[in-house]
């Protein structure tokens, strides 16, 4: 059993930066691959960044690339997603999500999900 919190959403006006922190439990956290999903309202819930469990292999969906990083920090079983130039599209809650078996295709099977947290992009 893994525990995902994220942690750093709220109200950013647009054109605005944020970044968001996913902080797991356990003893194995190197080993798994970390992605970010978002559910927009009227939306479902799609997969909008990934990193492998080394932090070599990176995936972005297409409406988010050159504007959102992802990144880890092992050390500290941490996951980031840097938002840059945030747009009111954006506005959505923001899942953190573990992988035991994604290793830099599209298909990203979640074994462990957070919370969620909320992101709201004002004008």
């Amino acid at each position: 059993q893994v525990q995902l919190v994220e942690s750093g959403g709220g109200l950013v006006q647009a054109g605005g930066s944020l970044r968001l922190s996913c902080a797991a439990s356990g003893r194995t956290f190197s080993t798994y691959a970390m992605g970010w999903f978002r559910q927009a309202p009227g939306k479902e819930r799609v997969l909008i960044a990934a990193i492998s469990s080394s932090g070599g292999s990176t995936y972005y969906a297409d409406s988010l690339k050159g504007r959102f990083t992802i990144s880890r920090d092992n050390a500290q079983n941490t996951v980031y997603l840097q938002m840059n130039s945030l747009k009111l599209e954006d506005t959505a809650v923001y899942y953190c999500a573990a992988s035991t078996t994604w290793s830099g295709s599209t298909s990203y099977r979640v074994d462990y999900w957070g919370k969620g947290t909320l992101v709201t992009v004002s004008s």
